[in-house]
């Protein structure tokens, strides 16, 4: 079980969780438009415009991230890309991709939610070795049948793909993208998400109730913050496990 970006999660989600893919959204257009604000001429902006509007940003929303960084919003502070590494007991590894406009309030709230799991903070370096940079397409089940897919990615250069909540889910390196892109939509295959992401070498099984429950915890701590924008992990739990993992989450949830 990998964690993937908040901008690709399931089709029904709370009111909290569309903001927080808003907000991520919202980032990723200032730190495109950066490099300059019209998308027809800056391929970055437009490609962060339309994962956007896939998500359903609003317009208003889109101005006003773009404003962020032209000459229109000079009170605006600049929007940062920043990775937190980090280690745990049983080879465990987590890279906590963040955006923000406040380093010292950000680097705070990662600590704060490794400290209350007991991890440890690493060093630059530490823990990216055990990733690789590559790209994630997911594709939506909903949409097309998963044997045409399978079928699909045989044709291309692919490094692995795999079915996970409901999704199809290709990586590919950086190299590969763009031919694997032009195959699937020469099959007229239109992508729900892909992105550029930390992808383990290796991962890890989790087995046991306890250490599932207090990773998927903290995971969904991370989720819940806004400048987190993605989370890449070694870890490994079995659809079973996670499943009376989540369900014991539910059951034991104050609602108010």
């Amino acid at each position: 079980m990998w964690r993937w970006p908040v901008v690709a999660k399931k089709k029904e989600v709370s009111n909290a969780a569309k903001q927080k893919v808003f907000t991520i959204h919202a980032k990723l257009i200032s730190i495109a438009a950066w490099k300059w604000w019209d998308p027809m001429l800056n391929p970055s902006l437009h490609d962060a415009i339309e994962k956007a509007k896939k998500d359903n940003l609003p317009n208003d929303n889109i101005e006003r991230a773009i404003k962020k960084w032209t000459w229109e919003d000079k009170d605006s502070n600049k929007i940062e890309q920043i990775v937190y590494e980090w280690y745990w007991t049983w080879g465990i590894a987590f890279m906590v991709s963040t955006l923000t406009d406040n380093k010292n309030r950000t680097a705070s709230n990662i600590r704060h939610i490794f400290t209350r799991y007991a991890w440890s903070m690493g060093e630059s370096g530490s823990v990216s070795y055990m990733f690789e940079r590559d790209w994630i397409i997911i594709i939506d089940l909903d949409k097309y049948k998963k044997d045409l897919l399978e079928e699909i990615v045989f044709e291309t250069q692919a490094k692995d793909f795999f079915e996970e909540n409901w999704m199809f889910k290709v990586i590919t390196s950086l190299e590969d993208f763009l031919d694997t892109k032009k195959i699937f939509e020469s099959k007229n295959i239109n992508f729900e998400f892909a992105d550029i992401d930390f992808i383990p070498t290796n991962t890890v099984d989790v087995t046991d109730f306890d250490k599932a429950l207090k990773l998927t915890k903290m995971i969904e701590d991370f989720n819940n913050d806004d400048d987190v924008e993605k989370i890449s992990s070694n870890l490994n739990i079995d659809e079973k496990l996670q499943k009376e993992v989540d369900d014991f989450i539910e059951k034991n949830t104050f609602r108010t």
